[in-house]
């Protein structure tokens, strides 16, 4: 399996791990009285899967493109800040004559 496919399926696991602790921390503090309107409805395991997997795709796709942008940032200190490349500049004497 190629490497950025192991990187993919394990930034969106932890993606899915950090909407499944998201959703019980929204349930838990009863946030906009989800607690009541998810636990006390018919319908509410339905509602508690939409809310843990959308959130969830949400929180994989940010957790795998901040992945990707900092492989990049890794290898790369042949630049400065501002992406220029640094240069080493040797200073050279020059002779000043005063009057």
């Amino acid at each position: 399996m190629p490497k950025l496919i192991k990187v993919y399926i394990q930034q969106v696991l932890i993606g899915f791990a950090l909407s499944a602790v998201f959703t019980a921390i929204l349930i838990y503090f009863n946030i906009a009285n989800l607690q009541r309107l998810l636990l006390g409805s018919s319908d509410g395991l339905l509602g508690l899967f939409l809310i843990f997997f959308f959130n969830g795709l949400v929180f994989a796709g940010v957790q795998f493109a901040i992945r990707i942008m900092r492989m990049g940032h890794e290898d790369d200190d042949d630049d400065d800040d501002r992406g220029l490349p640094v240069r080493s500049y040797i200073p050279i004497p020059i002779r000043v004559s005063s009057r």
